[in-house]
């Protein structure tokens, strides 16, 4: 069997078409992509980093509890605030998993900061 040699065009073509190729089956087979939303602070307990969530930005989001509020543990970059209740708050959400004492409840992770 004879070597057969590829002009290099044609090998860069066919690799950008395996990875658009591979792009692409990522983008419509992957997980949904986060927005972010703008909600009210209904309160936050520093001890636990439990941040509750209420108004307008909430309302499409898994996890809502009977008051109509969002509620998980609040991650956040190291330079941000403490938030006050009646803030405005720009985050995103991540469910998943569920709690050790919880049992089938899923963990909500609210990552975002205090709209200045």
């Amino acid at each position: 069997m004879g070597n057969v040699n590829l002009p290099t065009p044609v090998a860069l073509a066919g690799g950008a078409i395996c990875l658009l190729g591979g792009y692409l089956f990522g983008v419509l087979t992957g997980p949904d992509t986060s927005t972010r939303s703008t909600a009210t602070v209904a309160s936050f307990d520093v001890g636990s980093g439990r941040l509750c969530l209420s108004g307008d930005g909430v309302k499409d989001q898994d996890g809502i509890d009977e008051q109509g509020r969002l509620c998980g543990t609040w991650r956040r970059p190291d330079t941000s605030g403490t938030p006050r209740t009646g803030d405005r708050f720009r985050f995103v959400t991540l469910h998943g998993g569920s709690t050790a004492s919880g049992g089938d409840q899923p963990v909500t992770v609210i990552y975002g900061d205090v709209v200045r």
